[in-house]
């Protein structure tokens, strides 16, 4: 069974940046598509960036574009965030997710899910 443990997460200020990192279990990273998602207090989870088994494509959120940036280490088995100039409207407890299909940008394949690292941006 697959286990995803997200870290990074944090307090930052507005206009900061913080760095999640997606650590994976067992041999078949590469085969899946990786994303985050983000749920903040009284809302659904929502989409926020996917990327593809080589990494060559990557799939954001409007509210997220320039700014996020996915990444994916295949030999280190681990997906990245990278998130600058964040606004309060980001607070939310972040997760990776994997999805076995070629689909990244779909946000109804990911099937597998970590238990989530809190970020919190003060304004």
């Amino acid at each position: 069974q697959v286990q995803l443990i997200e870290s990074g997460g944090g307090l930052v200020q507005a206009g900061g940046s913080l760095r999640l990192s997606c650590k994976a279990s067992g041999r078949a990273f590469s085969t899946y598509a990786m994303g985050w998602f983000r749920q903040a207090p009284g809302k659904e989870r929502e989409f926020v960036a996917g990327i593809t088994q080589s990494g060559t494509s990557t799939y954001y959120a409007d509210s997220v574009k320039g700014r996020f940036t996915i990444s994916r280490d295949n030999a280190e088995n681990t997906v990245y965030l990278q998130m600058n100039s964040l606004k309060a409207e980001d607070t939310a407890l972040y997760y990776c997710a994997r999805n076995p299909t070629n689909y990244a940008f779909s946000p109804g394949m990911y099937n597998a899910w970590g238990q989530g690292t809190q970020v919190t941006v003060s304004s």
